[in-house]
C-alpha cells in the first residue's frame, strides 16, 4: 500500500493525526493559491476552512483517481470561483487576450546574476506582476510554476485541457516577461 493509499484510510477511519498531516502539508499553499485568485485575506481563510471542510465531508467518496493534493486544490479553486461568481459576473480568459500576445520587449534574463533574481525586492516586483496578470493566467502560473504541479495536475484542478493549461502558462510567462522587462533591463544590458 502507497503512502497516499496509507493517508487516505487513515482519513477514511477519521484519524485526527491524519487530517493534521494533510492540513500542514497543503493549507498554506491552498491560501497562496486562493489569496492570489480572490486578492483577499480573509476570503482565502474562508477557502481553506471549506476546502477542508469538504475533505472531512467527502473522504469516504475519495476514490483516488488523482492525488490528494490535485482533489484539494480542485476544491480549493472551484471555492474561490464560487466566491467570485457570487460577487461579480465572471469573464473568460479568451476574451480577455488576444490570440497572438507577443512582448514587445522580449530580452534574456540568463545573465541576470542569481543574486539579483532572488533578492526581495525582486521578489516583490514578480509577485506584483503575477497579481496584475489575468486571473486564469496567474492562477495556472502559480499552479505550474510556483506550486509544482505538473500540466496533467494543473489542468485536472482547473477542469480545462492540457492543452489549454500549456497555451495560458505561454501567455502567462510572456507577459510576465513584459511586465519585468524594464525592471531587469539593466542587468540584461550586454
Amino acid at each position: 500500500m502507497t503512502d497516499q493509499a496509507q493517508l487516505i484510510l487513515r482519513l477514511k477511519q477519521r484519524e485526527p493525526d491524519a487530517l493534521t498531516e494533510v492540513f500542514e502539508a497543503h493549507s498554506d499553499k491552498i491560501y497562496r493559491l486562493a489569496v492570489g485568485i480572490l486578492q483577499d485575506d480573509q476570503q482565502a481563510d474562508g477557502v481553506v476552512q471549506d476546502t477542508f471542510i469538504k475533505l472531512i465531508e467527502a473522504i469516504d467518496g475519495f476514490e483516488g483517481r488523482a492525488s490528494i493534493s490535485t482533489w484539494l486544490y480542485r476544491v480549493a479553486y472551484n471555492e474561490c470561483k464560487g466566491r467570485q461568481r457570487r460577487a461579480k459576473p465572471s469573464v473568460s480568459v479568451d476574451d480577455m487576450l488576444e490570440d497572438d500576445f507577443m512582448p514587445d520587449n522580449f530580452v534574456s534574463w540568463q545573465d541576470v546574476p542569481d543574486t539579483i533574481l532572488n533578492n526581495e525586492e525582486a521578489m516583490g516586483e514578480m509577485a506584483q506582476a503575477i497579481d496584475s496578470l489575468p486571473e486564469a493566467l496567474a492562477t495556472v502560473f502559480r499552479l505550474r510554476d510556483i506550486e509544482g504541479f505538473s500540466t496533467a495536475e494543473t489542468a485536472k484542478i482547473l477542469n480545462i485541457s492540457e492543452s489549454a493549461t500549456k497555451v495560458r502558462l505561454h501567455r502567462a510567462r510572456l507577459m510576465l516577461r513584459e511586465k519585468l522587462a524594464a525592471y531587469f533591463q539593466e542587468w540584461t544590458r550586454t
